[in-house]
């Protein structure tokens, strides 16, 4: 019998890992590749300067002169929306992976040390009891408003989540056979967490580092729109829906267009996260559509 005809597409999707061939994932990684791409390319995407103030221009609606309208002060909505992507994307990154990499290893101590568990997690329940947006303006109002001050904010929050999530991995793996005869044949203890335990928390941790990069984009939104994030003079999608809301009945579109952006990129991570999280283990994702 003659074989089946292909679209190339097909063929290519058929060449990638099982990860990445999710619909979701594809959809997620595709949003967030042309967010990423214009963020990166936001000079040579028909912007200006982000902070020119243009009185005369004052909330004008979308037009050829301004795609997205300007603001109360004359600047361009478009110009500050494209710089402003790179905000809250190194934002929601840089939260993700610092807050990973310091849960990973909390995780990991916490799990196999059991001197140390019950000391570590009672600090990381202390931790999750206090409301992460409390913290966040309490730290970013005692330190000053900053980038830096504001990835710090906002992921001393999410650590204890992650921890939590690698204790459970670790402690569940402890007891299997192999860790055991690795044990039983004098492995010492950071080669033994790093060749038998730590294989076995990267598929969780990749999920939950989605989930934790747009619960930071969030965050930062709030923040900014609250007046305790980024500098007003820093564009992102928080500074500028917090500076149109004075004059959101006369010009919606000045929060409208970031407010998008955070939507569409939120639910990209997101889908991402759950698209990960299929493929990584099916088996959770079978009791999820019999839950259904």
């Amino acid at each position: 019998m003659p074989s089946p005809v292909t679209s190339p597409l097909a063929s290519r999707l058929a060449t990638l890992p099982p990860a990445l061939r999710h619909p979701g994932v594809l959809f997620g990684l595709a949003v967030l590749l042309i967010v990423g791409l214009a963020a990166l390319a936001a000079p040579f995407l028909w912007t200006g300067d982000p902070i020119l103030l243009r009185p005369r221009l004052r909330l004008k609606p979308p037009s050829s002169v301004a795609w997205l309208g300007t603001d109360a002060f004359g600047r361009d909505v478009w110009t500050r929306v494209v710089y402003g992507a790179r905000v809250s994307l190194a934002i929601g990154f840089s939260v993700a992976a610092s807050a990973v990499l310091i849960g990973l290893f909390i995780g990991l101590v916490a799990g196999y040390l059991r001197r140390l568990d019950a000391v570590v997690m009672r600090i990381m329940d202390g931790i999750m009891a206090i409301p992460s947006i409390l913290l966040a303006i309490a730290m970013v109002t005692l330190s000053g408003a900053g980038i830096g001050t504001v990835i710090v904010a906002i992921a001393i929050p999410e650590i204890p989540r992650v921890a939590r999530l690698v204790r459970s991995v670790v402690l569940s793996v402890r007891s299997e056979p192999y860790v055991e005869a690795a044990i039983g044949a004098g492995t010492r203890l950071p080669m033994l967490l790093i060749r038998h335990v730590l294989p076995n928390t990267i598929a969780p941790l990749i999920v939950q580092g989605t989930y934790v990069c747009a619960s930071a984009i969030l965050t930062e939104a709030i923040l900014s729109f609250l007046g305790a994030g980024i500098p007003t003079e820093i564009p992102s999608w928080g500074n500028i829906m917090a500076e149109g809301r004075q004059s959101f009945q006369i010009a919606p579109w000045v929060i409208l267009f970031p407010g998008l952006c955070v939507a569409a990129t939120v639910l990209a991570v997101n889908v991402i996260g759950d698209g990960l999280r299929d493929a990584l283990d099916p088996r959770t994702a079978r009791r999820v559509g019999a839950l259904r």
